[in-house]
């Protein structure tokens, strides 16, 4: 007799999204299984606690892409008073126009995309609406923790290829320098 599996089958989640929502690892994975199971009021009410609960981890890591692209202070600054801010629909209100190019989703700011949809209510939609919702949240929230990591993978790699090539530059023209005394 089989009584559980472990870990529960099901599709993979991307590393990159697990890093992204932190401590509450297990309530997406209960909402991804609530998800594949059909169960949309429950996939949406994990997906949303998730957002919500990792709302300033989410815009720190938002944060750190603006720092790295050499984004305008006056961006950080709204980005970290957004991360500080309690009530999520303040925070995400208050950025909704200041997010890096690179993280537009079909360009849309994806923080208010899953506002919207948090923002719906589970109780006035039916378990099939949920279902669609919950759906969209999670893609929205995976292709946002892919875009993050990827921003930070190409300018860190960018960095250093300068990097490279300046020192290749200034060994060359030291070696020249020697050559002619």
């Amino acid at each position: 007799m089989k009584l559980g599996e472990r870990p529960p089958f099901g599709p993979n989640v991307p590393s990159r999204v697990i890093t992204l929502i932190g401590g509450d690892r297990e309530l997406f994975l209960a909402g991804r299984r609530a998800e594949n199971q059909g169960m949309g009021i429950g996939a949406f009410a994990y997906y949303r606690r998730v957002v919500e609960n990792q709302k300033g981890r989410i815009i720190d890591e938002i944060i750190k892409v603006a720092k790295r692209i050499k984004a305008s202070e006056k961006m950080i600054q709204i980005l970290e008073s957004a991360r500080d801010e309690t009530q999520f629909a303040a925070a995400i209100e208050s950025i909704k126009s200041t997010i890096p190019q690179v993280l537009l989703i079909n360009g849309h700011n994806p923080l208010t995309l899953l506002h919207k949809a948090l923002s719906k209510g589970l109780h006035a939609q039916s378990d099939k609406e949920c279902l669609q919702l919950a759906t969209s949240i999670r893609a929205i929230l995976t292709e946002l923790a892919e875009r993050l990591g990827q921003a930070l993978k190409e300018q860190a790699e960018l960095d250093d290829a300068v990097k490279n090539l300046l020192k290749a530059g200034s060994e060359k023209s030291s070696k020249t320098e020697n050559k002619s005394e």
